[in-house]
């Protein structure tokens, strides 16, 4: 997909999202979503922005772990919270309180993290954001995120984990790219592509999204089995953290599944998309300009209905 088509996608991703009465959403990374929302049922909070509600809540909801949604406009009930310190892994941004997910993707990551603890340099990972203890949207910061499916870990390699809560807040992940993210630095290593590796040869990963050089780099790198190439997607930013999403947990009902990626290790769409930065596409001057419209923010009535439960549980 070359920039300019990835720009004019994203463009329209954004409108149909701002449409109101429309259950059915497409977010930019092609994910449909068609479910009964919370709607009026939400009483006199129905038109409240719903990262306001969940965003105020401190802990998880009494029930059984369940996803309900989409990553991009759902909610999580009984989440499970990542122990501030493992053996093999530190959450970071403690003061965020995103150090919540599925038990799932709370698995995952521990996980990863001992496979990372093999890698020279590397004493585990740094884990920056998962989800809000009730997941839905956040305060600050990402759109998706809101199942407790998602889970940003550091391109800095960790070597200590006895890091204390004033230094988890201070300290700062390295950036892995060159020329804009067309290419790898000199940060980069074979550690991080067997780390990034490992997360997406779990069977439960359904996407990897890192910068585009970071994607190109691997795909000249990969000497064996190249399968898992196809889960890892390049994505504006990604050059400080690398962005896991495990699918929805087998059984799910009432969560759904992103748009699986095309056929292929993706490493073609990656290499033109380096192109693209290196070599930026003129504008075609018989486009119409059009000012993109605001994102609306999403309302507790936009939710899916499980939510309301989830907001109001003890």
């Amino acid at each position: 997909m070359t920039l300019l088509r990835t720009l004019t996608s994203v463009a329209l991703a954004f409108a149909l999202a701002s449409c109101g009465g429309d259950r059915t959403e497409t977010d930019i990374s092609g994910e449909k979503v068609a479910l009964p929302t919370i709607g009026s049922s939400g009483g006199a909070l129905s038109n409240v922005e719903a990262k306001r509600l969940f965003g105020a809540k401190n802990f998880a909801s009494a029930q059984s772990p369940a996803a309900y949604g989409s990553y991009s406009k759902g909610c999580l009930a009984g989440a499970e919270q990542l122990a501030e310190t493992g053996p093999t892994w530190q959450a970071m941004r403690l003061s965020r309180n995103r150090n919540w997910a599925h038990p799932e993707m709370i698995d995952m990551v521990k996980k990863l993290s001992r496979k990372a603890a093999q890698q020279p340099g590397w004493e585990g990972v740094y884990v920056g954001d998962m989800s809000q203890p009730r997941g839905g949207p956040m305060l600050t910061g990402h759109a998706s995120h809101q199942m407790g499916l998602d889970a940003d870990i550091w391109m800095l390699p960790p070597k200590s984990l006895n890091l204390s809560r004033a230094q988890r807040e201070n300290i700062s992940s390295i950036s892995m790219r060159r020329s804009s993210g067309a290419y790898v630095n000199s940060s980069w290593t074979p550690a991080h592509h067997e780390v990034i590796k490992a997360a997406a040869q779990d069977p439960r990963t359904a996407r990897i999204f890192v910068f585009p050089g970071a994607k190109v780099q691997m795909c000249a790198d990969e000497k064996g089995d190249r399968s898992y190439l196809r889960k890892i997607r390049p994505w504006y930013g990604h050059h400080y953290h690398f962005h896991i999403r495990i699918a929805c947990p087998k059984g799910a009902r009432g969560c759904v599944d992103q748009v699986p990626p095309p056929p292929g290790d993706g490493c073609a769409d990656a290499r033109q998309w380096q192109a693209n930065i290196l070599n930026p596409p003129k504008p075609d001057p018989n486009t119409p300009k059009t000012t993109p419209k605001p994102k609306r923010e999403l309302l507790l009535a936009d939710l899916p209905a499980q939510c309301n439960a989830v907001l109001n549980a003890n």
